[in-house]
């Protein structure tokens, strides 16, 4: 399959078309309303400061469906001490600028690009973009940050200062997820990381039929807080 060029106009090539390794298309812009069409259509953007931007929709796709998640017995305990103050939507800009610098998917500083900050705050701004962060004696010690449409989130990147503190993040997200009833959470591509909590991969046509039924919901527009 060839990758497409993209242009001013905004319109992405069908998801099923990308190349063996994800990869769909290059090009275009970081517009909300570009970003907003690419994630309701199973596609996303990954590039390396420099590069034009690519984007990707791969299969299989790394998932966690919310009923499905396990919390590790160590993890679990932890939890119980209530070490961390845990907050959403607070520290947004702190918390990508964060996973820029120390991303959990395994390299440090590489994709998450000033442009995208810029990009995925005004996505935050117009409450599609939500963060959720740990805090330790008022630090931020670790948090994530994707985006919700519909019934799904879209995980983008998660980070940690402190010992389990995005793990700690992705378990209070789930916890608030099933209490809205959201049908799946993205995890894009396989890490070792998030199979622990029992991600596990689907085809990339299961992965957007399953879309294609979450975005029949409301999507939770605004900013999120714990109850």
């Amino acid at each position: 399959m060839p990758v497409y060029q993209l242009s001013d106009k905004l319109v992405f090539p069908p998801a099923e078309l990308a190349e063996k390794d994800g990869l769909l298309a290059i090009g275009g812009d970081l517009s909300p309303e570009r970003l907003l069409l690419a994630y309701s259509n199973g596609i996303f953007p990954w590039y390396s400061q420099g590069d034009p931007i690519l984007w990707w929709s791969p299969s299989p796709r790394l998932v966690i469906f919310p009923d499905e998640f396990k919390v590790p017995q160590r993890l679990s305990r932890f939890i119980r001490q209530k070490k961390f103050l845990i907050t959403m939507d607070k520290a947004f800009q702190d918390v990508i600028t964060a996973c820029a610098v120390i991303d959990e998917r395994g390299k440090k500083g590489t994709w998450i690009t000033r442009e995208m900050i810029e990009a995925y705050c005004q996505l935050h701004c117009m409450g599609f973009a939500h963060s959720v962060e740990c805090w330790l004696d008022e630090q931020l010690a670790g948090g994530l940050y994707g985006i919700s449409l519909g019934g799904m989130f879209f995980g983008e990147s998660m980070f940690s200062r402190q010992s389990n503190a995005s793990k700690v993040a992705l378990a209070s997200l789930v916890d608030k997820l099933l209490e809205w009833d959201f049908d799946l959470i993205d995890c894009q591509m396989k890490t070792a990381h998030l199979m622990q909590f029992g991600a596990r991969e689907i085809p990339g046509t299961e992965f957007l039929k399953l879309l294609t039924k979450s975005l029949s919901r409301r999507t939770e527009i605004g900013k999120w807080q714990f109850s």
